[in-house]
């Protein structure tokens, strides 16, 4: 079977129902409501991707870019694949194209959480370059998270 390209592309509320539908497919109970993504889709500082095989979304991201003592800094949010797309790169390219415009607008910090049980998001981001620097106690309910962050240069 022949490798489809992945792209990246813009993300807007018009793909709300597709995005909340992966949302729930990655996140099941702890996933954001559909309010809160179509809130984080239309905020100014926030800048949403997805990832598209073929015309169709197979994940998204979605990060902030906050003030933090006088330096920019950013915050994914959420970073989502659907599992028929896990460990082909999709999480990769989103990452690194969020990161990419993060650079662009004079961030100097990516940070992001991922649940201490979640292998495979734990190690993309130390494979991207992403260090543990905290750990945050029942960030998921029952379950701690891990806080991560990467210097952007």
């Amino acid at each position: 079977m022949k490798q489809m390209a992945i792209t990246i592309e813009d993300a807007s509320i018009k793909h709300l129902d597709r995005l909340y539908e992966i949302e729930m497919e990655c996140f099941k109970s702890e996933a954001f409501t559909k309010q809160q993504i179509a809130q984080l889709l239309t905020d100014y500082n926030s800048i949403s991707l997805i990832a598209k095989e073929d015309g169709k979304i197979v994940g998204f991201i979605i990060g902030m870019i906050f003030v933090d003592d006088n330096l920019l800094s950013g915050h994914i949010l959420t970073i989502d694949v659907s599992p028929s797309h896990r460990r082909k790169g999709v999480g990769i390219l989103l990452l690194m194209e969020i990161e990419k415009i993060f650079k662009e607008r004079n961030v100097t910090v990516c940070r992001l959480e991922a649940r201490e049980d979640n292998v495979a998001a734990l190690n993309l981001y130390q494979k991207l370059g992403y260090k543990k620097v905290g750990k945050l106690e029942h960030y998921y309910g029952s379950a701690h998270g891990i806080l991560f962050e990467k210097t952007l240069g």
